[in-house]
């Protein structure tokens, strides 16, 4: 009984994991807007990240003040191409 348990369990195991719609080779497709809303929430990371080292001490003001600069401009980029992107109409 216990060998039966466990292949069940086995043949469970392996059809969860490789499922094709678990597939990690299978790449979903993204729009330009889904890379664009990735890239704003690394830029928000990033952000973050930067202000609490700079909190800790790790920056001096100039570098912190450069990046920070840096990552703003790029996250206004960003939030620029997304209206753009939502304001057109789709087709």
């Amino acid at each position: 009984m216990g060998i039966l348990a466990g292949a069940i369990l086995t043949l469970i195991v392996f059809a969860f994991i490789f499922w094709p719609d678990r597939n990690p080779f299978r790449q979903a497709d993204k729009t330009r807007l889904d890379y664009l809303k990735e890239r704003k929430d690394v830029i928000y990371d990033n952000l973050r990240d930067l202000n609490f080292e700079y909190l800790a001490g790790k920056y001096p003001e100039q570098d912190y003040a450069e990046q920070r600069t840096g990552l703003e401009d790029e996250a206004a980029r960003v939030m620029a191409e997304m209206d753009t992107l939502a304001l057109r109409p789709r087709t």
